[in-house]
């Protein structure tokens, strides 16, 4: 008898596309594409991301996005490097620094800017942020507008693989069963026993996942029922699909490991969008050193999407009654 493990398989790759602005703060990759605002990457809808680059220190107005609305989602910022200053409607007012994690439900309606700080537009240096747009449940999209200011201290950390302890740089004082091999900041769903720092309206997964070492393979658990993206920020991995036999111990040393596997390789910013074939496991391989991804997902909402602009709602006539509500003022309030 043999124990299989079948790992999540590919079902396509998205390779980097081109950037381009937004306001003149943020240049930014698509990285969804077409695939945006779809059931594919369902309850997410968009995935910005800016790749590191350099700002001189500037007098004068920061750079950023000025007043714009939003309904009907929710918008989450990561700052990896750099400062992002927040303002919005409901007179919630933050500063959100390297690490750290903003999470704004627009809801039934909000009204906010985005820009670099003033302190960064002062002293300039390295601006890395991701910008992604979180679907609401129909039942939540008229919710009142909230604000989640998470910073980095209060995002749980959780070595890989699960239950490892040891440096790799203790490998040989380890059995070499407890060998941590890369970390993930869990900013949304839930990693073993480790429960993520924001609060959702529904199943959402987001973790930030570093990954030091070259030739390293990491399993990392996934619901089965929720659909997955890994997208590498920086370096090069793997994503290994297919199933693996492994001899069961009546077998002993005469059983024979077997192997039906895939690899698909990802450079930087590219994303895999992975099947919901039942497998609840995924499998990296990393390429590079210091190679550091994002996976991603959630449970599918299984709604019509119904997007234009800064609205997402599930119909054409919501979408037109907000365009309409915020034209009279009625948004934000």
């Amino acid at each position: 008898m043999t124990n299989t493990t079948k790992f999540r398989s590919v079902r396509k790759i998205m390779p980097r596309p081109s950037a381009h602005w937004v306001g003149d703060g943020f240049r930014v990759y698509p990285v969804f594409a077409n695939s945006a605002f779809t059931e594919e990457v369902s309850p997410l809808l968009m995935f910005d991301y800016a790749e590191p680059k350099k700002f001189p220190a500037r007098v004068g107005a920061p750079l950023g996005v000025g007043q714009h609305p939003h309904r009907g989602f929710e918008t989450v910022t990561v700052a990896f490097q750099g400062e992002v200053e927040h303002q919005d409607s409901t007179g919630k007012k933050d500063v959100i620094g390297q690490g750290d994690v903003q999470w704004m439900t627009a809801g039934r309606g909000i009204i906010h800017q985005e820009f670099h700080s003033r302190e960064f537009t002062k002293t300039g240096g390295m601006f890395e942020f991701c910008q992604l747009w979180v679907n609401l449940p129909k039942k939540h999209k008229m919710t009142k507008p909230g604000y989640q200011a998470i910073l980095k201290k209060d995002i749980p950390v959780v070595n890989l693989p699960l239950k490892s302890k040891t440096s790799l740089a203790e490998e040989i004082q380890s059995s070499g069963d407890d060998i941590v091999l890369g970390t993930a900041r869990i900013i949304a769903g839930e990693l073993g026993d480790t429960k993520g720092a924001a609060k959702t309206f529904s199943p959402v997964q987001m973790w930030d996942v570093n990954l030091p070492h070259a030739g390293s393979e990491i399993d990392l658990p996934f619901p089965a029922d929720q659909n997955c993206m890994v997208f590498v920020r920086r370096g090069a991995v793997q994503v290994v699909s297919g199933e693996e036999q492994q001899p069961s111990q009546d077998q002993g040393e005469n059983g024979k490991q077997q192997k039906t596997l895939k690899n698909s390789d990802l450079g930087p910013q590219d994303v895999a969008l992975m099947r919901l074939d039942g497998s609840d496991t995924l499998r990296l391989r990393v390429v590079e050193p210091d190679s550091s991804v994002m996976i991603l997902g959630g449970e599918p909402l299984n709604e019509p999407i119904a997007a234009q602009g800064p609205f997402v709602m599930n119909t054409h006539d919501e979408i037109n009654q907000a365009i309409s509500d915020y034209r009279l003022g009625k948004m934000g309030k």
